[in-house]
């Protein structure tokens, strides 16, 4: 019997039966542990360099200098931070020669196949230390090429940003790539001076002399008669007097100024200015509009802000790394008969249409903008979680984390909690149409990877239900628009077999040509919602027509259980019932079945399935409450997820009255749940037990030693909050409903 920790540990020894104290912890040491921190914003030069569609860093130097000689080498440098010890892949792909080092010690040395074949690809692995490591590549020009293309493994998941090394950067992010040089060089001290380096370093951070020579608006914009553009600082008074705040200085033209969003001034004509205005005490926005009136002189203005004659000082409206020195952040130029509305112009989590095209908030540095990252829980190759938080990322697990958030929330009718993970789901929707420009702009976004790189039904269906299941508390604008988008690519873009059966084509992945348990999951649950929500009822016709079509491809009749993966490589299923794979679907089907009209013509189909499908798990539960993680193999080891969700699939099968014979059920989802909590979740509200995210196999030793558990894992916490308030509600039901013939609640 598997063990995670002694008995005094554990949930039931500090709680015993006391279901809403166990949901309380759970949910509050989430939170706890996934602080509410937002993106973070850096210095970023689009004369860098950029990821392909890939996520791969592009350092195709042929390229950047076509005119370099042969034999000529060039470096690019960058610096990766580790919160602690993880192990990543990363991928490098050769148009030359390449020597990689990685924390000074060379990782690899390419191999003439590697440079003269264009599809060769080297999967490498590195481990992250804790603290700054270091990137250094060594590129040698041939007639062949000169580069590479390097980055990590599936690069929207496991997500590599880098930094750039040297003080003189410090915080800005991406590379540094050095001019071509005819001599082999030493790493320097990517830590250390810039000036102390003989080589030329791009790209370049400050303006040519010729530039520092022309005003902030001319050099960054060009001079543009006619147009306007918009610059925003913070003004910081402390003058606690209440004395007006003098704005004095010089323009080219016109200029239009707000502090707090309110109108203080206006200067029609260009030259000096002064004007008092009211400034309450502390920080304020402070936003100016300046058109460009004539080009025969330089567009330009400047401002001083005081009170008193003391001088107040102008600082970044967002903190943003890398822009040390910095008081403005600049959007422009707009035609003249186009600007934003002025509510949304203090604001970073839109993009701003200027006429034909769309821009966002830059620096007064060469083709420097500032941009969001997201820095919050990396994830390694073994799907290990780090201790950062996962607050702000849109991915598969985390879907079902932020739903068991919101029913537990509504269960224990706390309010603090839904909004949580509401707010989770609105950090991400909010910067959409941002994160959709990004991509267009840097060839990979650095926010919202998944959602905006929507490829497989992972990336999409799981945390899109979820999003769903948040607008009933926020209505957030932004939910029904990304709705709309994934419905669409389920229902019009995806794959599919001959018969209509969502699959994975996954050309030249392990994956390639099959089908997965999984995506019953990530597809199912999404479809009801959107259907519910927007009234659709195709999506939720075609939510249950899956489920018919995957029992046909899936369903093993002998143990009355589901295979994991349908190889259509091999045309026959892999015979191999991973728990959580199976968790997955009888999870989902509640959710279907829920939905699903009385009188819908597949409702008797799939009520029979269901009861299929509970009478092969209740056989096959294991004698301390716990599934295995091969279900018909009890040598595998205990795992928690596929058991939360059996028992969450039993509890709601007795509460709407979905079986023929209940009572066998109410028995094994009590069992299911206290199994649990003595064995899977500790008195911290940690999560044991819980099987790291699968690819698949023919074996079930591939399930049992290759996929070890692993503690706090997303794939488990918001699925034990799901089946500890469905076994509560389960109970509250038998308690008011005789079990024989059990009402159906919708609550």
């Amino acid at each position: 019997m598997t063990t995670y920790f002694s008995e005094p540990q554990s949930m039931y020894y500090r709680f015993g039966e006391d279901q809403d104290q166990v949901l309380k912890v759970l949910a509050e040491r989430y939170i706890g542990a996934n602080a509410q921190a937002d993106f973070v914003y850096r210095v970023f030069q689009k004369s860098g360099i950029l990821q392909n569609e890939k996520g791969l860093y592009d350092l195709n130097l042929s390229k950047r200098f076509p005119d370099a000689p042969k034999d000529h080498i060039s470096y690019a440098a960058a610096l990766v931070w580790g919160d602690e010890d993880r192990n990543l892949d990363v991928l490098v792909r050769c148009y030359g020669p390449v020597r990689f080092y990685f924390n000074e010690q060379m990782i690899y040395r390419s191999t003439v196949m590697d440079e003269i074949s264009p599809d060769a690809t080297v999967k490498l692995s590195i481990d992250i230390k804790p603290g700054w490591n270091s990137i250094w590549l060594e590129m040698k020009n041939t007639p062949a090429g000169f580069g590479c293309q390097f980055g990590s493994d599936e690069g929207k998941v496991r997500i590599l940003n880098v930094y750039a090394p040297f003080q003189e950067r410090q915080g800005q992010a991406g590379w540094v790539f050095s001019q071509p040089n005819p001599a082999t060089s030493k790493q320097p001290d990517l830590l250390g001076k810039e000036s102390d380096v003989s080589l030329n370093w791009l790209p370049e951070t400050g303006w040519s002399d010729e530039d520092k020579t022309k005003p902030a608006f001319e050099r960054i914009f060009g001079n543009l008669a006619g147009k306007h553009a918009y610059a925003w600082t913070h003004l910081n008074n402390n003058d606690s007097t209440g004395n007006a705040v003098r704005l004095s200085g010089q323009s080219s033209g016109s200029l239009s100024i707000w502090i707090s969003g309110k109108p203080v001034a206006q200067v029609k004509e260009a030259g000096p200015f002064e004007v008092d205005v009211p400034a309450s005490f502390g920080r304020s926005d402070l936003l100016v509009r300046s058109e460009c009136n004539d080009t025969a002189k330089p567009w330009h203005f400047n401002l001083n802000a005081t009170v008193s004659g003391k001088p107040l000082s102008l600082e970044l409206p967002q903190r943003v790394h890398g822009a040390s020195g910095e008081s403005w952040l600049y959007v422009g130029p707009f035609e003249s008969e186009v600007g934003p509305d002025l509510a949304d112009l203090t604001r970073t989590d839109l993009v701003y249409q200027t006429g034909l095209e769309q821009t966002y908030w830059r620096l007064d540095r060469p083709d420097a903008w500032i941009r969001p990252y997201y820095e919050n829980a990396m994830l390694s190759n073994k799907w290990t979680v780090g201790s950062v938080t996962n607050y702000g990322r849109w991915d598969y697990p985390l879907g079902v984390t932020v739903y068991g958030l919101l029913r537990t929330g509504r269960y224990l009718q706390r309010p603090d909690i839904t909004r949580y993970a509401a707010e989770h789901v609105q950090a991400c929707t909010q910067m959409y149409e941002y994160s959709l420009w990004d991509r267009e702009q840097y060839g990979f976004p650095a926010i919202n990877q998944q959602l905006v790189m929507l490829k497989m039904l992972d990336n999409c269906g799981s945390f899109g239900s979820a999003m769903l299941e948040a607008y009933s508390e926020c209505h957030e604008p932004t939910f029904l628009p990304i709705a709309e988008r994934i419905a669409d690519f389920m229902l019009s873009r995806l794959e599919r077999q001959e018969d209509g059966a969502f699959y994975r084509t996954c050309v030249g992945e392990y994956a390639e040509n099959t089908m997965w348990a999984d995506d019953l999951y990530m597809s199912t649950p999404f479809l009801v919602r959107y259907a519910r929500v927007t009234g659709n009822s195709t999506a939720l016709d075609e939510a249950a027509r899956q489920f018919s079509l995957y029992r046909k491809y899936l369903f093993m009749p002998e143990f009355k259980i589901m295979s994991h993966v349908y190889d259509f490589k091999y045309g026959q299923a892999t015979q191999i019932p991973w728990g959580r794979g199976n968790g997955w679907t009888l999870f989902s089907l509640t959710e279907v079945l829920e939905a699903l009209p009385t009188e819908h013509p597949e409702r008797p189909a799939l009520i029979d399935f269901f009861n299929e499908l509970c009478e092969g798990y209740v056989a096959l539960q294991g004698e301390s409450g716990l599934w295995h993680q091969v279900l018909n193999v009890p040598q595998t080891y205990e795992e928690a997820s596929c058991t939360a969700m059996f028992a969450y699939g039993f509890a709601r099968g007795v509460r709407f009255g979905w079986f023929k014979d209940p009572e066998v059920y109410v028995t094994a989802a009590e069992r299911a749940w206290k199994g649990l909590i003595c064995k899977a979740i500790d008195r911290q509200g940690s999560v044991h037990g819980v099987c790291s995210g699968s690819r698949y196999a023919f074996t079930a030793e591939y399930y049992d030693q290759d996929l070890r558990t692993v503690t706090n894992d997303n794939h488990g916490i918001g699925i034990m909050m799901l089946a500890g308030t469905e076994v509560a509600k389960m109970k509250k039901h038998l308690a008011e409903h005789s079990v024989s013939s059990p009402a159906v609640s919708h609550s």
